[in-house]
């Protein structure tokens, strides 16, 4: 009888080889071809078609560095890869490629070495996914991760902050306190009056780095106030031409018909030094410092409106590579010793907090311009920034405070504002003192002990006395985070003029 095995086997085998090839002619998520030894693509299947856009008869025959992007090809990532597989029997990467339209997607590229039973070479099999939705997503999940990390370390950091702050701030307090009484007693000595100078200077340092840490973590207390801002701008001039120094010129622009804006405005104030300062640092050789404020009206780019306050240096210029990272925390291209890097973060912090947002451009070589966009307000300042120049009228004012030193220096202060001052440790001795003794006016450190703070206690006068004026001192407090309060708040540590000027609002 014949033998019809090794028929039979060579049937199965060309079976099996055309069902192989069915298989894979019409896989569509994979793009799977195979190249000779040098690269010539010699089959297509539908995968391929559909990824990369070209027909069988318009690639086969081609050769497959057509894929890969001008500045890879340039490169010689396709000739490096043939060489790979070749050598180690796989190669496999991910990166751009090229359809035929023109477009680019992210690709996921394994190239196998196909050789003979004699360890030949005859050519290598290519497999491409597209992986460009995957890749996104990945890229969309690791910018959430960071943003949260980031929120995270924000809030650590900004418990943190507040919780030295108060403590902090009562130091500057007692600090600056007795340092107002000082200058009282010396203004005859000279000597003695430029170390008390620098003593204040640095009290003042302090407490403006404090301000910075709470604002940028977004924990400050914040006193909105309908503001003039050309009038903010112009009664800092001598205060920003004397951080810029002698070799550079100050400019202003402020035109009289600003819209108000509801800020802080001792934070705006901190806000615009900072921004002085650093042009300052970044014009070395001379030059100049221009402050703008301006109306925009809304337009198709910018839906509503904003008062723009830039200050734009000809300095040297921010680098790009740098320019995203300058608002970041701690982060300064100065020299150790010369900033803190929290400078553009109470920038940014302000703006945010008063519902706005900062603006920067720069050019290396021609100068930088960082400009802080404010909402108007509604509401026209009854008067300039919301205070008022009227001096403090006397009276007796209950102090509550429960840190000594703290109430000896502002008891100080307001006795040489002309006040007769009484002392209560904390809310609930005050409230038994008023009911004993009338006062003219209450004044409260916001955290104290004890089961009500000094905003407790302001709300239950508000409720028994209502025509009692009462006003908080706070260096810092959990309770005034969230947002501002409907009572007045003296922000430690404060200058005898704030103080006045707090307290006959109050009056008022």
């Amino acid at each position: 009888m014949p033998d019809t095995s090794k028929g039979n086997k060579n049937t199965d085998l060309f079976d099996s080889e055309r069902r192989f090839r069915l298989l894979v002619e019409g896989v569509i998520d994979y793009a799977i071809f195979m190249l000779d030894p040098a690269g010539i693509i010699t089959n297509w299947n539908a995968g391929a078609e559909r990824i990369k856009g070209y027909r069988p008869d318009e690639i086969i025959g081609q050769h497959f560095s057509r894929f890969y992007t001008d500045a890879d090809r340039a490169a010689g990532r396709p000739a490096r890869a043939l060489q790979t597989a070749g050598d180690t029997g796989r190669y496999d990467e991910e990166g751009w490629r090229v359809r035929k339209d023109g477009s680019f997607f992210w690709a996921s590229v394994v190239i196998d070495a196909i050789r003979d039973d004699s360890g030949n070479l005859i050519g290598f099999a290519k497999i491409t996914r597209d992986i460009t939705e995957r890749r996104e997503a990945q890229q969309k999940l690791e910018r959430v991760q960071r943003q949260l990390a980031e929120s995270q370390k924000m809030d650590a950091l900004g418990q943190l902050t507040g919780g030295v702050s108060h403590d902090f701030n009562n130091l500057l307090m007692i600090v600056s306190g007795n340092i107002q009484t000082l200058k009282t007693f010396i203004e005859n000595e000279p000597k003695a009056l430029r170390a008390v100078l620098a003593i204040e200077t640095a009290m003042q340092r302090g407490a403006a780095l404090t301000r910075q840490l709470l604002t940028f973590s977004r924990r400050q207390s914040v006193n909105p106030l309908p503001t003039d801002v050309a009038d903010r701008i112009r009664s800092n001039a001598d205060v920003l031409e004397s951080g810029l120094g002698s070799t550079i010129a100050l400019h202003l622009d402020t035109p009289d018909d600003l819209w108000p804006v509801t800020i802080d405005a001792t934070e705006f104030e901190t806000a615009l030094l900072n921004l002085v300062i650093n042009a300052r640092d970044a014009t070395t050789d001379g030059g100049q410092v221009i402050v703008k404020a301006r109306n925009i009206a809304p337009t198709d780019e910018i839906e509503e409106p904003y008062i723009a306050i830039s200050v734009e240096d000809t300095g040297h210029g921010i680098p790009k590579d740098i320019l995203a990272k300058v608002f970041d925390p701690f982060f300064t291209t100065k020299s150790v010793g010369k900033g803190t890097g929290l400078g553009l973060s109470q920038v940014h912090g302000f703006a945010h907090q008063a519902g706005g947002y900062v603006g920067i451009d720069s050019e290396l070589g021609r100068g930088t311009v960082v400009t802080i966009y404010l909402p108007p307000t509604e509401t026209p300042s009854a008067t300039k920034n919301g205070r008022s120049h009227r001096d403090a009228i006397g009276g007796t004012v209950l102090l509550v405070e429960d840190n000594p030193d703290v109430a000896n220096a502002s008891a100080g202060l307001l006795e040489q504002l002309g006040y007769r001052v009484r002392i209560s440790s904390n809310a609930e001795a005050a409230l038994l003192e008023i009911e004993r003794n009338s006062v003219d006016l209450v004044f409260s450190d916001i955290v104290m002990p004890g089961k009500m703070d000094g905003l407790g206690l302001a709300k239950v006068l508000r409720a028994t006395h209502p025509h009692l004026p009462v006003l908080l001192a706070s260096g810092y407090s959990e309770a005034l985070a969230g947002g501002p309060t409907d009572f007045h708040v003296l922000r430690k540590p404060y200058a005898i003029h704030e103080l006045s000027q707090a307290l006959a609002k109050l009056s008022s």
